[in-house]
């Protein structure tokens, strides 16, 4: 008598056991070590190197077309207008054709400027004054 085996087919698409008869080792997130980034810092480990995967991420970013961004204003300090002065070499400076919409009174001014902006402080415009310059606010 020739008894015939049937054999084991490994495409079992619509099985849920795939040929193993057994429910402890049917195909489900354990067969695979966990759902999703489950295991990443533990026994995926070398997954992460070889694929280079990231891992640690939390959250969300928010799309940049809701995100509303403040235009930054640049300022600039007494020193650094002191050596723009020189660079540029003019007693009058339009700081608002330059981009900067504001002075702060760090440092020391030795020449008599000219200086057209939008906001000074009082101590700056004071120091500006005291060299013998001349500020003017548009």
């Amino acid at each position: 008598m020739v008894v015939r085996f049937r054999k084991k087919i490994k495409k079992k698409r619509g099985s849920k056991w795939h040929g193993y008869g057994s429910k402890k080792k049917h195909r489900g997130a354990g067969n695979r070590g966990g759902r999703g980034r489950a295991g990443l810092w533990k026994h995926k480990k070398n997954l992460v190197s070889k694929l280079g995967i990231e891992i640690g991420k939390r959250g969300f970013s928010r799309p940049l077309t809701l995100v509303k961004k403040k235009e930054q204003k640049k300022i600039i300090t007494l020193r650094a207008l002191d050596e723009l002065a020189e660079t540029l070499g003019k007693k009058e400076i339009d700081l608002v054709s330059l981009g900067y919409s504001k002075v702060v009174s760090k440092g020391k001014i030795t020449k008599p400027l000219i200086v057209k902006v939008e906001n000074i402080t009082e101590s700056a415009k004071a120091r500006i004054e005291e060299a013998g310059g001349k500020v003017v606010k548009i």
